[in-house]
């Protein structure tokens, strides 16, 4: 644990020892949340296919958990629910989410150490551009056509905001973020 964790001004320093038990448990259960959100019952149809709000569990995850943590919950539990479920662009969602956390976790962490709600803001919004270019990317080049990543490019934007605002909601205003470092320290 560095000096910062234990300040409260610094509400996004990791407050679990990577490796352990409690970390192994949280990233499970966040990268179970993704996989559950994977699925079409969870989703809305749109042109070109589903919009998802598994971005919501992948950004708050990232701000509350390590950047390993997080590209796990991102990738591994992005990969999982479309093997699952729709299998077509896993490897395509292990990039890309897994890069959306791994990124906005990093920022959210190192960034503003004494301003973090905007730390977090800027960080959600450049893992949106991830998200948004990585699926754009990946549906023209991989699984689709350009045409079908155009005509879906206005609900990836949609799903990034999305996931984006409400994460900030939860961790902050919400206050998910300190319940969830209060909750961590009692049980150690």
């Amino acid at each position: 644990m560095t000096e910062h964790s234990k300040h409260p001004d610094y509400p996004n320093e990791s407050v679990l020892r990577r490796g352990s038990v409690q970390w192994m448990t949280v990233t499970a259960l966040f990268m179970a949340m993704n996989v559950l959100l994977s699925m079409s019952i969870f989703s809305v149809p749109v042109p070109g296919g589903h919009l998802y709000f598994c971005d919501t569990v992948i950004n708050t995850a990232a701000m509350l958990l390590d950047p390993l943590a997080a590209f796990m919950v991102g990738g591994i539990g992005s990969f999982l629910g479309d093997f699952f479920f729709y299998p077509a662009p896993m490897f395509v969602s292990l990039v890309t989410h897994g890069l959306q956390a791994f990124v906005v976790s990093l920022l959210s962490h190192r960034l503003m150490k004494r301003k973090p709600l905007a730390a977090s803001a800027v960080a959600v919004l450049l893992g949106s551009l991830v998200m948004v270019a990585g699926y754009t990317l990946g549906r023209a080049l991989v699984y689709a056509t350009p045409e079908t990543a155009l005509i879906k490019l206005p609900f990836e934007v949609l799903q990034a905001v999305f996931g984006a605002a409400l994460s900030i909601l939860l961790v902050y205003p919400m206050r998910l973020g300190k319940a969830f470092r209060s909750a961590v320290r009692q049980i150690r």
